[in-house]
């Protein structure tokens, strides 16, 4: 096997795996290396779903970003004849004075999105399963849904291959060199070079020396499957879903072959360190709790019995939003990380940006709000 590659990718989640799919399309002899076996449970990928939708708050770049991303899911599921994405629709839920609420409505305008504004008692009439307050209002977002996270990584692996990219599994980095020519990559058992690196360590970044001051926290966070009324909550009735509550984020996902309800909370979390025990779920009473309550209050025929439970890592930034650059005084090595648990639903169009960046020089994407000099390190 050659040690010698035009371009390492250093951890092959959903970023990774992404970027070197794109890299190897264009002819670039790459190699990826994982610590695990993607896809796998010690990241951020597991757990069957991810929402797809298009109409962001905050920066304008991510609804640009959310509609090429979508452009390559549906290309990716051309290719591989699998569906990844199912398009149920997205309902996001909040106060009708919310803030991002307003700036979602606003870039659906811009960018001619097809999403409806519907008031509390339109959303109680078309979807049974909902109770809502009369302020709150929801925005429907009919081109939306949720990926198949695993099976989106697993696309992405088998095409990279296909194309021929190496893949070692279970092959940690433990160390990283950067040269004037050239970057060398040091696993337990072997040494590799290339030209250039990308670095998408998800939440062990802290695990390797020389990355671990990057502003990336990671974070435990657990997510549940609830028993639910299939009538009403079954994929083909009802759509993904955000809320906000009393100061704090929700999401979720309709029923999946009697997969029951899947809910999630954005915020809190408990902090996590590389190499550290990772608890599993029910440890903390809030792991169902917090979940529970959440769906008693707006879907109370979603709140049955638990029927599993799961926890994954979020890797947040300061200002949650991602990091795209080069690491500093290192121009060979590129950083993809901090995707503070929103950047899935873009690892095709960030697997495409690291590929243009490399291949071309540039992208056509707007990446300046995700640069690494935003922070003092």
């Amino acid at each position: 096997m050659s040690t010698s590659y035009d371009v390492i990718v250093v951890g092959a989640g959903s970023m990774g795996m992404s970027a070197g799919y794109y890299l190897a399309r264009q002819g670039v002899k790459t190699l990826l290396l994982d610590a695990f076996d993607p896809p796998h449970t010690s990241g951020s990928h597991h757990g069957e779903t991810r929402l797809m939708r298009h109409a962001y708050a905050g920066n304008p770049t991510y609804t640009a970003m959310a509609l090429r991303s979508d452009e390559l899911w549906s290309e990716l599921e051309s290719v591989t004849g699998h569906t990844l994405l199912v398009r149920s629709g997205v309902l996001n839920l909040g106060s009708a004075e919310a803030s991002g609420l307003k700036s979602k409505w606003e870039r659906t305008k811009e960018h001619g999105l097809s999403v409806d504004y519907l008031t509390a008692e339109e959303i109680r009439f078309r979807w049974k399963g909902i109770r809502l307050p009369d302020s709150y209002i929801g925005l429907y977002e009919r081109q939306a849904g949720f990926l198949l996270s695993e099976a989106c990584v697993g696309a992405f692996r088998k095409q990279a291959a296909a194309h021929g990219a190496v893949i070692l599994p279970h092959s940690p980095v433990v160390r990283i060199e950067a040269a004037p020519s050239h970057v060398a990559v040091h696993t337990p058992t072997a040494k590799f070079t290339a030209e250039r690196i990308i670095v998408s360590l998800g939440a062990w970044f802290g695990f390797l020396d020389g990355f671990s001051q990057l502003p990336i926290r990671p974070v435990r966070k657990a997510v549940g499957w609830f028993e639910a009324d299939e009538t009403l909550f079954d994929h083909a009735e009802f759509p993904g879903f955000t809320f906000g509550w009393e100061g704090r984020g929700y999401y979720g996902f309709p029923g999946l072959k009697g997969s029951g309800v899947k809910i999630g909370r954005h915020d809190a979390g408990q902090p996590w360190q590389p190499g550290k025990a990772f608890e599993p779920f029910g440890t903390y009473p809030e792991d169902e709790q917090d979940l529970r309550q959440a769906l008693e209050q707006f879907m109370p025929r979603a709140s049955g019995r638990l029927l599993r439970g799961a926890v994954c890592k979020y890797e947040m930034t300061p200002d949650e939003d991602f990091i795209i650059d080069t690491y500093p005084e290192h121009d060979r090595i590129w950083l993809a990380g901090g995707f503070s648990g929103h950047g899935f639903k873009f690892s095709s169009v960030v697997g495409e940006i690291l590929s243009d960046l490399i291949v071309k020089g540039s992208t056509s994407q707007d990446i300046s709000p995700f640069s690494l000099s935003r922070f003092t390190l």
